[in-house]
């Protein structure tokens, strides 16, 4: 099962590295990432895969959450099902 993780924010060092510790911290492998910086602002998109995460989606949801807190961005965690799904549309 993978899920698509969204980042924005202004852009500081570390951000990267700290999603990717919460990722690995629950065994979620990253499979894709891109990343940009707008001016000073920061985007980055994880196609990653959730299927052996040891933590229940809404736990790994408030993880990710917790990380956007301490780095000021806003990160959000959606299963690629629902993504594709709204992007039919």
């Amino acid at each position: 099962m993978k899920a698509i993780i969204t980042v924005i924010g202004k852009d500081t060092v570390g951000i990267l590295a700290k999603v990717s510790e919460a990722c690995a911290n629950a065994d979620v492998n990253i499979v894709e990432v891109t990343q940009s910086v707008l001016q000073d602002m920061f985007a980055m998109v994880m196609l990653v895969e959730i299927g052996k995460s040891n933590l229940p989606f809404e736990q790994l949801r408030a993880s990710l959450e917790e990380v956007g807190e301490t780095t000021a961005t806003k990160i959000h965690i959606m299963h690629e099902d629902i993504f594709n799904s709204m992007h039919k549309i």
